[in-house]
């Protein structure tokens, strides 16, 4: 089952521009939001405030392993995004290198 939060770059620039022609404020934020925790709900929630439209940058499997050493992450990239795109407060999620 495929979300539509979850979207590729490409697809995320054309939505951006679309929001921002309508007078939307849009916001991003990212991280590794492995093992998603009441910290990162309230990251978010707070950053969904400050506008009208979230954006989560997520860091691909790679890009945590190099951050955070081999044993991570502990859920896969599609695991986190899913997660993400399940919470109210987002809006986009896109996997970042």
């Amino acid at each position: 089952m495929t979300n539509p939060k979850i979207t590729d770059r490409q697809s995320l620039a054309q939505q951006v521009a679309q929001l921002k022609a309508e007078g939307k404020k849009v916001v991003f934020t990212n991280g590794c939001f492995d093992l998603l925790h009441v910290g990162h709900i309230d990251l978010l929630e707070k950053a969904r405030a400050a506008g009208d439209f979230l954006i989560v940058g997520l860091n691909s499997d790679a890009s945590v392993r190099r951050l955070k050493g081999q044993t991570r992450p502990i859920h896969s990239e599609e695991a986190r995004a899913r997660v993400l795109a399940a919470l109210n407060s987002v809006d986009a999620v896109v996997i970042f290198e």
